[in-house]
Formats: C-alpha cells, sequence, structure tokens
C-alpha cells in the first residue's frame, strides 16, 4: 500500500469517527475524547521512550501539572483556555528540561526509578499544598473554552475539539520525526556513542527529548482538565504513568501509530469488557479487570514489540527457510 493511499485512509477514518460522534452516547463520547487526551501524553512519551530510547516512569507527573496549571489559572485568576494551553506547555517543557538532566548521567531502569521519583514527587506536592492544589478534595469548576464565539460546553462539541487538536499535535510530531532530529533522536536510542561519534550533541538531544515529551503531556493535562471539569491527586498516581508507558509498549514502542493502538487498548478495552452485553462476554462485567490482565501478558509474550509489530513478525516468518 502507498503512502499517499495510507494517508487517504487516514484521513477518512478521522472524519468517519468525527461523523460517528453524532449517533454516539454521552458516554461513548466521554470515553473517546479521554482517549484523545491520553494519547496527546502517550504521542510525547513515545518520542521519549521509543525514538530517543529513554525509560520514563514519570509522564503521568507533567499529565498532572499541565491539567493544575490550567485548572488554578482559569479558575482563580481568570484566565482563557487559549493562555493557559501555551503556559502549561512551557512550563512542562522547562521541568521535562531540567528532568532530562539524570538521563545524561543513568539509563535504562535507574533512569526509570529516577523519574519514578519525580512523580511520586509531584503527587505529594499536589495532595498536600492544599492552598494552592486544594489538596484531596481537588479543584471544581474548571470551564470549558470556546472557539471563535462558539460554546463547546457539550460533550461532542469538545469531543471535536479535542480530535482536531489531536491531528495538530500527530503532524506536527510527525514532521519533527521526519526532520533531521527524528533522525538523531533514532541514533540516539540504538548507539549513543556511534551517534556521539558521527558529531550528535547526545546531550542536547536527550534533554529535548524529555522536554518535548513533557510539554506533550503538559497540553494533554490541559485537555483533561477541561474535559472532566474536576482535578484531584489520584489521577496523576505513578500507576497512571505506568498504564501510559504500558500503551506505549502495548502498540507498538518507537513506531508513530503504536501509541493509538495502544491507548485504544488501556482506555478503551477495559470499559468494554465490563459493559458488554454479549452472552459470552457476560462474566467479564466482574472479571474484566482480570482478563485484560491476561490479554495484555499474553500480547507481550508472543508480540514484545507491540501489536503494530505483527506485519513485521509475520514478514520474517515467510523469509524464514
Amino acid at each position: 500500500m502507498s503512502t499517499r493511499t495510507q494517508r487517504v485512509l487516514l484521513a477518512v477514518a478521522i472524519v468517519a469517527l468525527a461523523v460517528a460522534a453524532m449517533w454516539m452516547q454521552r458516554s461513548q463520547i466521554y470515553l473517546l475524547t479521554l482517549c484523545c487526551v491520553y494519547l496527546m501524553a502517550n504521542f510525547g512519551l513515545n518520542l521519549t521512550v521509543g525514538y530517543a530510547g529513554q525509560m520514563s516512569l514519570g509522564q503521568a507527573a507533567f499529565f498532572g501539572i499541565g491539567a493544575y496549571i490550567a485548572a488554578i489559572l482559569m479558575t482563580k485568576a481568570g484566565l482563557s483556555f487559549w493562555m493557559v494551553m501555551p503556559i502549561a506547555a512551557i512550563v512542562c517543557f522547562a521541568v521535562g528540561l531540567a528532568l532530562g538532566f539524570p538521563a545524561l548521567r543513568v539509563q535504562h531502569h535507574y533512569l526509570a526509578f529516577a523519574t519514578l521519583g519525580f512523580n511520586v514527587l509531584v503527587f505529594l506536592i499536589m495532595r498536600n499544598e492544599e492552598k494552592l492544589t486544594g489538596g484531596t478534595f481537588g479543584i471544581a469548576n474548571v470551564p470549558r473554552p470556546s472557539l471563535l464565539g462558539l460554546s463547546l460546553d457539550s460533550e461532542r462539541a469538545y469531543f471535536w475539539f479535542t480530535l482536531a487538536a489531536l491531528c495538530g499535535l500527530a503532524l506536527l510530531l510527525w514532521l519533527l520525526l521526519r526532520s533531521p532530529w527524528g533522525r538523531a533522536f533514532a541514533a540516539l536510542r540504538d548507539n549513543p556513542i556511534r551517534a556521539e561519534s558521527l558529531g550528535i550533541n547526545i546531550t542536547a538531544y536527550t534533554l529535548f527529548a524529555f522536554a518535548i515529551g513533557a510539554a506533550c503531556a503538559g497540553v494533554g493535562g490541559v485537555f483533561y482538565a477541561s474535559l472532566v471539569q474536576f482535578v484531584e491527586p489520584g489521577t496523576f498516581h505513578f500507576a497512571t504513568s505506568l498504564l501510559m508507558l504500558l500503551a506505549v509498549i502495548v502498540g507498538g514502542s518507537g513506531r508513530f501509530f503504536g501509541p493509538v493502538v495502544g491507548t485504544i487498548i488501556i482506555v478503551l478495552l477495559p470499559e468494554f469488557l465490563r459493559s458488554s452485553s454479549a452472552p459470552s462476554l457476560q462474566f467479564m462485567q466482574k472479571w474484566y479487570l482480570v482478563g485484560f490482565g491476561v490479554a495484555v501478558v499474553a500480547l507481550m509474550i508472543w508480540l514484545p514489540g507491540g501489536i503494530l509489530s505483527l506485519a513485521d513478525h509475520r514478514a520474517r516468518k515467510q523469509a524464514a527457510p
């Protein structure tokens, strides 16, 4: 299949999804919007983990920083969504840049523990600094934006807005990964020593991998705050970082559409198993988390490269004598 055909099919799928939302229930639209929001953060994590090869278990912290910046500035300072979004992106970019420094000295599971510690630290600040974050009571009444005078308060309108924003963010990342920056990130992942010998500034690219991934999560956090209109610390626990990393790995780490497949599975599959009315799946209403866990473990055993590696797996089998 040619690249042009793939792009046409992708555009048709996006338009079909947007049109299908006109006949969906509110709960279904909410889940799709939530999927888009998490996908913003997971696209950034895929850049950090999949393309730059830097293990991170702190993505939920940046997601939460973006959400709290939105909640605080929109409810207490009266700023608009359009002013808050770039502020959250810049703040998360700066914090991600600072967090990238440990990646210059430690790698792999040591780096994962360092970013995990950062996530726990941010979570504790969100929970204990009640004057700023509201503590466990959270911050309520986060408004939704308006666009050219049109209100986006309805679930359907906000979904269309979020889907359009997700497509814009994905396009920017696509262009970045097809630029010399993307090739430098791949070289950094495959062999840092060889990359440095070729003149690639591994310090700068390591820092920027964290910073750009963090900025994507911050933008996703802003959209999340306006979606649920209530922000509290429990959503940004390190368990959320694990789920985000799982989504990237299940879909296919280092593959552009890997986070799309992984996020759909992580967000929508448990809900489908829980609410399924099919007679053969009714037992899953009580055991859906067990079924979800077994499915993920089986996938990692037989397809460790993620679902999108299935085509490569088949090609290797066919090429084998």
